[in-house]
Parts: structure tokens; sequence; C-alpha cells
């Protein structure tokens, strides 16, 4: 039932997000509000479904509670993040901060989480593992914005008011927006594992949705921006943040499956005879 409910959520959001190149205006900011939406509940649902309404609260709490009180420091200080404002195109607004934003923050957590979780093994982990889980996941969540802030800029939907230091080629964002997610990312990552509980410590094929949720997120929006948005630095500064955890992530899917293959191969019964030539 979880994993039914996951991929036809995940299916769901993969054709708003092939339609999203495709509409401009009003239209698209609806169908942003609404991808969002649907990655919120795909990520809350799975965690509810999969392993209970402890990690669920666990989840909303420090993805979406913490995300808008940070987003809410931002607008009203510039801290940590920098000086910027909201248009209102993305829908109603608290503290200047439009509701939707704390729904992405916690719609690539989860699987941001769940890919570390799947690089670093399960339970019982030591102190090493620990530290290299809490970066993976990390620098997994953080380095999405490489990819949504140039192009949520430059569809106008939100300003810096001085967009200096740059990184070459993303005019417009201040390198401390980077930092700030960073900064952000790591407190909410860290935080994540005490308040949820032993079951965020193992990955299983109930997770399997969250996994393609992530690696179709990599890879679908170095080609949106390479191709379809014209934001050829984006898809570079993107792929390159994003493949310390994607890349990694797909090798051992890879291998994993290869493996399965492989014993599978050496059990298969030899058929000789009469049965050979069925």
């Amino acid at each position: 039932m979880t994993r039914r409910i996951s991929w036809t959520l995940l299916a769901v959001l993969v054709l708003a997000q092939i339609c999203y190149p495709l509409t401009t205006g009003a239209t698209r900011a609806g169908l942003t509000v609404a991808t969002v939406v649907l990655g919120w509940l795909l990520s809350v649902g799975h965690a509810l479904l999969s392993r209970g309404p402890r990690v669920a609260a666990a989840l909303v709490a420090v993805a979406t509670g913490g995300g808008f009180a940070i987003e809410a420091i931002g607008v009203a200080t510039g801290v940590p993040f920098g000086s910027y404002d909201y248009s209102g195109e993305l829908g109603p607004k608290l503290a200047g901060v439009p509701l939707i934003i704390p729904l992405a923050w916690t719609w690539m957590a989860w699987p941001a989480w769940l890919a570390a979780v799947r690089l670093t093994g399960g339970a019982g982990a030591t102190a090493g593992r620990w530290v290299g889980r809490i970066a993976l996941a990390t620098v997994g969540l953080a380095a999405w914005d490489l990819f949504l802030d140039p192009q949520m800029v430059a569809e106008g939907y939100w300003v810096w008011r001085d967009a200096t230091p740059a990184l070459p080629g993303l005019p417009g964002i201040p390198v401390s927006n980077y930092l700030g997610w960073l900064l952000f990312a790591v407190l909410m990552m860290s935080a994540l594992r005490p308040l949820a509980g032993p079951t965020v410590e193992h990955t299983d094929r109930r997770d399997h949705p969250m996994v393609a949720l992530y690696l179709w997120t990599y890879f679908s929006s170095i080609l949106a921006h390479a191709v379809f948005l014209d934001l050829p630095a984006s898809a570079l500064w993107g792929a390159a943040g994003m493949s310390v955890t994607a890349v990694p992530l797909a090798v051992t899917l890879l291998r994993a499956r290869r493996g399965r293959d492989s014993v599978f191969g050496d059990h298969q019964p030899h058929r000789t005879g009469v049965d050979a030539t069925r």
C-alpha cells in the first residue's frame, strides 16, 4: 500500500514537472505551487505510511516548521541568506513568506535523508558514519538550491536586494544564500534522527519511490535547465553540487541490481536433454 500510493503521487508530480516548461505566466506560477504541494504530500505521506506518525511529525516539525521559521527570520533580518523579498505570485504569505516555501524544504529533505542513509548503512552507525550521513544529507538537500534559486529568480518569484558576491554564471543570487541553505540543512538533518527515532536509520523496498524522486530531481533538473529553461550555468552548478549524493546513490543502486541479477543467474537450473529444447 505504501509503495503504491507513493508511486502514484510521484507519477503525478513528474507529470506536473514535465508540464512546467510548457506553461507561462500565472499558469506556470500555479503549477509551481501545485508541484510543491504534491512534493510535500509525497514526502510526508511516505514518512507516515512507512514509519508512522512520530517520523512524519518530526519531519514536519524540523523541515516545515523549521523552514518557515528560518525563512521568516531571513525575510525580516537578511540572516542567514541575505536580504530578499518574495513576490505575490506564489500564493498567500505569512510574515512575508509564501506558505509553500517551507513545504519545498520538506519535499526534498526526506528523500535527501533516505539517500544518505542508503549510502552510509543502517542502524548502529559509528560516529564517523553518523557524521558522513549528516554531511551527505546536508549537501544532498542544500545543493538542490543551485537549481531552484536561479530558476525561481528568473521567474521573478523572489528578488535579492544585494546579490553580490555571486557564483560565476549565476547573477542575481548572493553566495550567502547557498551558505545559509547549508547552515539550515545541517541543523535540520542533525535534529531529524533524535526527534524521529531509530526507524529512520535504515531503508528498505518501501523507500524506492523516495530514492526515485531524488534521482529524478537530479537528472531532470540538469536536462530542464540546460535545454528547456535556458539556464546552462545553473545546470552545471546543480549537476556538480547534487552529484555528491546523487551519483554515489545511482552507482550503489546499479551495483545492487547487478548483484541480485548475478545471484539469480547463478541459481538458474541447467536444463539438458528434452527440457533444454523447449
